[in-house]
Formats: structure tokens, C-alpha cells, sequence
């Protein structure tokens, strides 16, 4: 049977996580990223107050900003709060964010009306207390979408994803090892639906697409 990680993955910093940032800011990841901020943003009232969980270095973050949203993000990791920041000044942009654990949010009840989470649930040790938590900070009818790697994922999707990066050979390999690590501490669609129903949405709607699978989940009133 398919286990839970109950391990919390530790946090990138220094050196690692400036190498990841750099990897990640390739032109064709980059306009991925525009495109899929308008994605999930579509739909939004205008200044809509959005919650990006683990940013990273914050490209979507300051992404989503650009269109206005009210933008906040908290990452355990102290380099990429750091990196964030950064990037939001040199977009001139405003993001919030702040060092912290996805599984106690520094924010109070109903503050959110959209919270995001790409590729990093995977290494969360309580992941239906971080569901929980997002369920928590999240206004009545707005949404939680996690997007992370499937535990489905072949080989050949791996590889088709890493060639899409722009990145040179030597990258390419150094980020491909990472990914098939990584996808042994992925969730399948079974799982991610089993920790939903164990958290307060109770219920969620996932699709996959790639080596990804995108997780979404709403607060309802009850």
C-alpha cells in the first residue's frame, strides 16, 4: 500500500537554493508560469487576497501580483524567503511574505480567497494539518489548488518535462535525478483524494496532466 511521509522534507538554503532559482527562471519556464498565473487567477475579483504556500523563489507569486492580487507567501526555507523578496522588488511588486510552516499559518481565520501550492506538498510531514490549515485561512467559497508532481509519472514524461526547461545538458540532468527521487514521496490521485476526505474540505476534484496532478479543493460553508 501506498505510504504517507510522515518526515517533513528539510528546507532548501544557500548555495542549493540559488542553484534551484536560477534553474527555474529559464524563459520557457518563465512564460509557463505567466500563463499559469492567469490561469488560476482567472476569475478573481480585482485586489483578491491569494496565499502562495512554499513559493520557492516566488516567480508565480510575483506573477500573480503583477495581476493584482493582494499577494502573500510563506516558505520554510529563510534563502527563498529571502530570493522572493527580491524578485518582488525587482518586479515592483508587492508580496508579503514571510518565513513559516505550512502546517501552522501565521494568518488569521478567512483571510484568502485563493491559496496555491505547485511542487512542494510532497515533502509536507502532516499533510492533512496543512490541509487543514489552508481550509482555515481560506473565505468561504474560495479555493486551495495544489499542483505537484504524480506518483504516476513515467520515465517518459519525466523526460519530456525536463527538455521542455531550456536548460543546458548538465542541468538537465542535474534536475532530472532530483525528480525521479522524488517522485517515490509523490501522492497518487487514491491518496490525494484519501487525505482530503481526512481533512475539513472533505471532498476535492484532481486531475493530471504530465508528470503533474492538480488538486483542487474549496471551503464550503457547512
Amino acid at each position: 500500500m501506498e505510504k504517507i511521509s510522515q518526515k517533513q522534507a528539510p528546507g532548501m538554503e544557500g548555495a542549493m537554493a540559488r542553484w534551484y532559482a536560477r534553474q527555474r527562471a529559464s524563459a520557457p519556464q518563465i512564460a509557463a508560469v505567466r500563463r499559469y498565473a492567469a490561469q488560476v487567477t482567472a476569475g478573481l475579483p480585482a485586489g483578491a487576497a491569494v496565499l502562495e504556500v512554499a513559493p520557492g523563489p516566488g516567480y508565480l507569486a510575483v506573477e500573480m501580483a503583477r495581476l493584482g492580487c493582494a499577494m502573500s507567501a510563506i516558505d520554510l526555507s529563510r534563502t527563498f524567503v529571502e530570493i522572493t523578496a527580491e524578485n518582488a522588488a525587482r518586479a515592483g511588486v508587492r508580496v508579503d511574505v514571510r518565513q513559516g510552516d505550512a502546517a501552522d499559518l501565521p494568518y488569521p481565520g478567512g483571510s484568502f480567497d485563493l491559496i496555491v501550492c505547485q511542487a512542494a506538498f510532497k515533502n509536507f510531514g502532516r499533510p492533512v494539518r496543512v490541509l487543514d490549515e489552508m481550509h482555515r485561512v481560506l473565505r468561504h467559497g474560495g479555493t486551495a489548488i495544489i499542483n505537484d508532481m504524480s506518483r504516476e509519472a513515467s520515465r517518459t514524461a519525466i523526460d519530456k518535462e525536463v527538455a521542455g526547461m531550456g536548460l543546458t545538458p548538465l542541468n538537465s540532468l542535474m534536475t532530472k535525478v532530483p525528480l525521479l527521487a522524488l517522485r517515490r514521496r509523490a501522492y497518487s490521485r487514491y491518496v490525494f483524494a484519501r487525505l482530503a476526505a481526512e481533512s475539513a474540505f472533505g471532498t476535492c476534484e484532481i486531475r493530471t496532466e504530465g508528470i503533474s496532478i492538480e488538486v483542487r479543493l474549496t471551503k464550503r460553508a457547512r
